[in-house]
């Protein structure tokens, strides 16, 4: 008997600390039935290929929403990224390369400028990221004249190409890769994780956690501006209303992967597992011919199903 109980609140605690996973498998073997399309390797492809901006984006919310803050300027970052890209590339000749690392700098100049109104102003990241959505938005179109910037072929869009060897995959890969480990084993991001758990305690040991938290807020400006290039480089086209209503994905895809919104839990491997979660079910629902609208019910009612159950396996996580 007492063999079984040990056995039984094994598989318990890992119901619990794995459901995230669970639930995605789930979704696989439910898509898979549903329709035989699921599975076919362009299918995979594609998916992947449509969340790799989603997914740096999330990982760049989940550094906010580690700290307890709130990032909704995500999608101006991003047709913030392209505009700035296609000015700098298309209309002024400069090299590729440098368009990029120029493009990516002024995006995380942005996210600081956030991130101190944030740490240091004591201002909500909710509104400081409210403002910043509208500036962000504001300067893309000011950029562009409000027209979108065609980018020649063979230039930004070989980042996403079958005749390249997609290296979009290997570069997800390593960002994935690289933040797991700057949250798993290193002190910066142990300090995230625990200026959104206790920020008195870490003022208390002689840390300045403003640094940190603004800190956040470039990561997801850096990040999300790479996947507005991304974006920019599956259509060959610098649009500044790109991005729009991504943000609430991004924290969607959070909150599916155990992160709480309070600050101080989170998983970089589960964030990304929950935005293949909501991918894979707009995927089976493309793939069924389910109309776009319904489509939005389906998924909200999912989301909140999903979040439900992080909730109260967080909760039973207590007495287990």
């Amino acid at each position: 008997m007492h063999f079984q109980k040990i056995t039984s609140g094994t598989i318990k605690k890992f119901l619990i600390e794995h459901n995230t996973y669970l639930i995605l498998l789930l979704l696989v073997v439910f898509s898979s039935i549903l329709t035989s399309d699921f599975l076919s390797v362009m299918n995979i492809r594609n998916i992947f290929l449509q969340q790799a901006g989603p997914i740096c984006i999330a990982i760049g919310m989940l550094f906010v929403i580690l700290t307890g803050g709130i990032d909704l300027a995500v999608g101006s970052y991003m047709a913030f990224g392209v505009s700035m890209m296609g000015v700098l590339f298309v209309n002024n000749q400069l090299p590729m390369g440098l368009s990029i690392v120029i493009t990516l700098v002024l995006g995380m100049m942005l996210g600081m400028v956030t991130g101190v109104f944030v740490a240091y102003f004591n201002m909500q990241g909710f509104i400081a990221s409210l403002a910043m959505m509208t500036v962000g938005r504001g300067i893309s179109f000011v950029l562009t004249n409000g027209v979108p910037i065609p980018i020649p072929l063979n230039t930004l869009d070989k980042l996403v190409a079958k005749s390249a060897g997609y290296p979009i995959f290997f570069i997800l890969i390593g960002i994935v890769a690289l933040f797991l480990f700057i949250q798993v084993f290193t002190t910066y991001g142990r300090l995230v994780i625990a200026c959104g758990s206790n920020r008195n305690a870490v003022e208390l040991a002689g840390i300045r956690s403003r640094r940190y938290i603004a800190s956040v807020y470039a990561v997801s400006a850096l990040l999300s501006v790479f996947a507005g290039l991304v974006a920019a480089a599956r259509v060959s086209t610098a649009s500044p209303s790109l991005g729009a209503g991504l943000e609430l994905n991004a924290i969607a895809a959070c909150a599916i992967g155990g992160a709480s919104l309070s600050g101080g839990v989170g998983s970089v491997l589960k964030t990304v597992v929950g935005v293949l979660v909501l991918a894979l079910i707009g995927n089976v629902m493309n793939l069924m011919s389910v109309p776009p609208y319904p489509q939005d019910i389906i998924k909200g009612v999912i989301i909140v199903l999903a979040v439900l159950l992080q909730l109260a396996t967080n909760r039973t996580t207590r007495s287990v």
